[in-house]
């Protein structure tokens, strides 16, 4: 697999949208590609009205793994730094909030790695399947950033709570603790018993009327505000002066090293 291979896939079966994230040598990490190959995706997910459910995937065996973070910090001052690092992470806000807006019904079938940004899909997926060997971590601050925009998905899925234990411990959890605290709502037991798990749920949703589901959807969403006015901007600034500054250039680097971060004391 090389980066000439399209980093998103979308194919429309009839009332079935599947949409792929396609960067298996990266476990499927969002780079620029991927972001603007998705926000085209997403623009014809918009304006097809044939299509009801949208399954999103990950390409050999990984959901996503977030934000590829060789992108991150790579411009020369640090003012360019900080003005790349808060545009790309208002995009990102800005693509979880168009999935989730969509009037169609989202699934996310999750295998492998959900990290990070990854984590931000699943939670704006109306429904959640996990595989047994799925994995979820909000791993920002392990980096020296932090986790602006998949924040607000997080508690809207699981509680103010839990998302909070799990974004400052910034630890790896498996499927089954995932199913307890509502990250997904089911878990199966192989990628063959979550194909059938994923088939099942679209069986489901065929069966109720077109209108009356985009309508329940947008019924929920009328519910209240993911988060407070401002918060995505706010995030964004936030995400960008972390991403800009020393303390995100040793925690990407440890990462890339593969070995623990050495923070200033």
């Amino acid at each position: 697999m090389s980066e000439t291979e399209p980093p998103v896939l979308l194919t429309l079966e009839g009332a079935v949208a599947r949409l792929v994230f396609n960067r298996p040598h990266r476990r499927n990490a969002m780079n620029s590609a991927m972001g603007d190959a998705l926000d085209a995706a997403l623009a014809t997910l918009e304006a097809d009205p044939g299509t009801r459910v949208v399954v999103v995937s990950g390409a050999g065996g990984h959901f996503c793994a977030g934000l590829d973070l060789g992108e991150v910090g790579s411009q020369d001052s640090e003012a360019e730094r900080l003005a790349a690092a808060q545009e790309r992470n208002r995009k990102i806000g800005e693509r979880y909030r168009r999935l989730s807006a969509l009037p169609k019904v989202v699934v996310a079938a999750v295998q492998g790695a959900a990290h990070a940004g990854g984590l931000g899909w699943v939670c704006a997926a109306d429904i959640a399947i996990a595989s047994a060997d799925a994995r979820f971590c909000a791993p920002e601050t392990l980096r020296g950033l932090v986790p602006a925009q998949i924040l607000p998905w997080m508690v809207r899925r699981m509680g103010r709570s839990a998302a909070t234990r799990m974004v400052l411990r910034a630890d790896v959890i498996d499927a089954a603790e995932a199913l307890r605290l509502g990250l997904v709502h089911q878990v199966a037991s192989d990628a063959a018993a979550l194909n059938s798990a994923v088939e099942a749920v679209l069986a489901d949703i065929r069966k109720g009327a077109p209108t009356a589901i985009a309508e329940t959807k947008a019924l929920i969403a009328a519910l209240g505000p993911l988060a407070p006015e401002g918060y995505a901007e706010a995030g964004a600034l936030a995400f960008a002066r972390c991403a800009a500054g020393e303390e995100a250039r040793e925690g990407i680097t440890a990462f890339q090293q593969k070995r623990a971060p050495r923070w200033a004391s």
